[in-house]
């Protein structure tokens, strides 16, 4: 018996996203599926190159909060540095002609590479990788898949990717040309020389 006692447990369950399939009869452009999201904000929405659409669960309490801290982060450093723009979870980009959207945990862009965007390139889904991205694993989330996301960031323009491994404390780094470099438990990972000066903290992610 408990007495004066809270216990809070964290239950993470795998979730699966709800599958939409909507080829022959209906194939979106980027500009309808960009509308299509704005109409349905609550909604978190991916689409696969297979033109499928999924509606993804919200994200568990506890992996929000740990996306907020690694952004504030994120956004701490890139605001003193100023050579670039970061963005947040609900960012979509398009890496390549034909490619559906994607959307990393955060990232960061150089601010030539930006400015160089047209504004209503600006305002959808920029056409345009990443000079970085992070993902964040989550309890529900499996680590292959995540994986070969990591993978398709750097094979498509992006210069430095980390996938935090919070199950495990691992930090897996991706660049192009070189393998996979792998952390265990590591207390902060830094991003230079592609972001010269930000180094995370992970005592504030695990």
């Amino acid at each position: 018996m408990l007495d004066q006692q809270q216990v809070t447990t964290e239950v993470e369950v795998e979730t699966h996203p709800l599958v939409v399939r909507m080829r022959p009869v209906i194939d979106l452009t980027d500009d309808q599926f960009f509308e299509f999201c704005q109409i349905n904000r609550d909604l978190r929405i991916e689409r696969t190159a297979e033109g499928e659409l999924l509606i993804m669960p919200p994200t568990g309490s506890s992996t929000g909060n740990q996306n907020a801290k690694l952004l504030v982060q994120l956004g701490v450093w890139a605001e003193r540095d100023g050579t670039g723009v970061y963005f947040d979870s609900s960012t979509g980009f398009k890496l390549s002609p034909g490619a559906p959207p994607v959307s990393p945990d955060a990232s960061w862009i150089k601010l030539e590479r930006w400015n160089a965007l047209a504004p209503e390139q600006q305002e959808k889904f920029a056409p345009i990788s990443p000079d970085f991205v992070v993902e964040l694993r989550s309890k529900s989330d499996g680590l292959k898949p995540l994986q070969s996301k990591m993978q398709d960031y750097i094979d498509k323009g992006v210069k430095l990717g980390w996938l935090l491994d919070r199950q495990n404390r691992r930090v897996y780094i991706y660049r192009p040309g070189v393998p996979v470099q792998e952390l265990d438990n590591p207390e902060t990972v830094s991003g230079a020389p592609e972001l010269p000066g930000f180094i995370l903290k992970l005592g504030q992610i695990w």
